[in-house]
């Protein structure tokens, strides 16, 4: 068997979507008129390896209603993300359920406060909403030259809700969007889950959580929950089918237990007292330093704490002295100081994590490097720290 069977009329997205992308829904439409795989989202994501997530007409049909549960309403969408990936993808389903026709921010052009305005304008629907990556929201909310565009501003404070995914958004950012009174929804998710299932860290109607703690520990033992971070598994009707023509990578990472579909994804992260999911960033995003492990999230947290900081990425370099180093790749605010930036920084992060979780190489772009979906570019981060970007 190569993994779940693909039907002729299957939408597939294999890469960028020339010219218009709303040319995509009628086919869209016609898959998700019938039961089965309606669409294959191909993403090598960080790792590099191409996988083809195969996500059927229930799965989408159940993340899209759950999406409208949650945030109260149906409506219109601007469609800010490419449309081959996952989120962008959503943004053209979620239209087609609610019956809209959504504005296409131009997906060739840089995002800019201003198009990102002039789109908003063209939105028709009282009920609007939007997708977004961190970087984008923060080119709006925090701008490289200190000086907002008011009526990118006002066009966010319009949206009913900015779904903001892709990576971790900065607390900071966070913070000026509430001031600024922005909805945002955090979201978390993956092309496996049909994108974000779980927003502001509450799994979406018919979502669950597991975590797994010890190794071969699956779903339908014992419940999520408890002290500790584990390796999240997702689980309900949003899993997607498996990956087309590779039976293997699907029988790694999706499982059938009690009825319920489940995703074992690469992310580590803990449930709150509150019951709120709390992810700490990849399961491999360890540096092994002379012995000791460091959590390359934890310590890209304390980074982004630092009001010089606009956004960071913290990964493991080879070091011939200590095996990996840990390397920092920040991009800084507006008139901060590297060499005095890096100081404080250095000692943040010794604060809260000791010694060995201090940066040993730093780079410093103007922007931090970013793959099209909004995510860091861990490769070409590391090129930076090993003074080959």
């Amino acid at each position: 068997m190569d993994g779940p069977a693909v039907p002729g009329d299957a939408v597939v997205l294999d890469g960028p979507v020339p010219g218009d992308p709303l040319r995509l829904l009628p086919g869209l439409a016609r898959a998700l008129g019938r039961p089965g795989p309606a669409v294959v989202v191909r993403t090598s994501g960080s790792t590099g390896r191409a996988k083809a997530t195969v996500l059927s007409t229930d799965a989408l049909a159940a993340s899209a209603m759950a999406t409208a549960r949650r945030t109260g309403a149906v409506g219109q969408w601007l469609l800010a993300l490419p449309a081959h990936h996952v989120a962008g993808l959503q943004v053209l389903v979620r239209s087609l359920y609610a019956s809209t026709t959504p504005v296409v921010l131009d997906p060739a052009a840089r995002f800019t406060p201003a198009a990102f305005a002039a789109a908003a304008a063209e939105l028709e629907d009282p009920e609007r909403f939007t997708s977004l990556v961190p970087t984008q929201l923060q080119r709006i909310l925090e701008p490289a030259s200190g000086v907002r565009d008011g009526d990118a501003v006002a066009a966010l404070r319009s949206f009913r809700a900015v779904l903001l995914g892709g990576s971790a958004a900065p607390p900071r950012l966070l913070a000026a969007a509430r001031e600024a009174g922005v909805r945002v929804v955090t979201t978390y998710g993956m092309s496996e889950t049909c994108g974000g299932c779980v927003y502001d860290g509450l799994p979406l109607e018919g979502v669950r959580v597991h975590l797994e703690r010890a190794p071969g520990e699956v779903p339908g033992g014992r419940p999520a929950g408890g002290a500790g971070p584990g390796r999240i598994w997702l689980g309900g009707g949003v899993v997607a089918e498996g990956y087309a023509g590779d039976p293997g990578l699907t029988a790694r990472h999706f499982r059938t237990a009690g009825g319920v579909r489940w995703y074992r994804t690469d992310d580590l992260g803990e449930l709150t007292p509150e019951g709120l999911l709390r992810v700490h960033g990849r399961v491999d995003d360890v540096v092994n330093t002379g012995g000791v492990k460091v959590s390359a999230g934890l310590v890209a947290a304390a980074l982004t704490a630092h009001p010089g900081v606009r956004q960071a990425l913290v990964l493991g370099v080879p070091d011939p002295e200590w095996g990996q180093a840990v390397g920092a790749v920040v991009e800084p605010a507006p008139g901060a100081d590297p060499a005095l930036l890096r100081a404080e920084l250095a000692g943040a992060v010794r604060a809260a994590h000791g010694p060995a979780a201090v940066p040993r190489r730093w780079a410093w772009p103007a922007e931090l490097p970013l793959l099209a979906t909004g995510k860091p570019d861990r490769a070409a981060a590391a090129r930076l720290l090993e003074g080959r970007g």
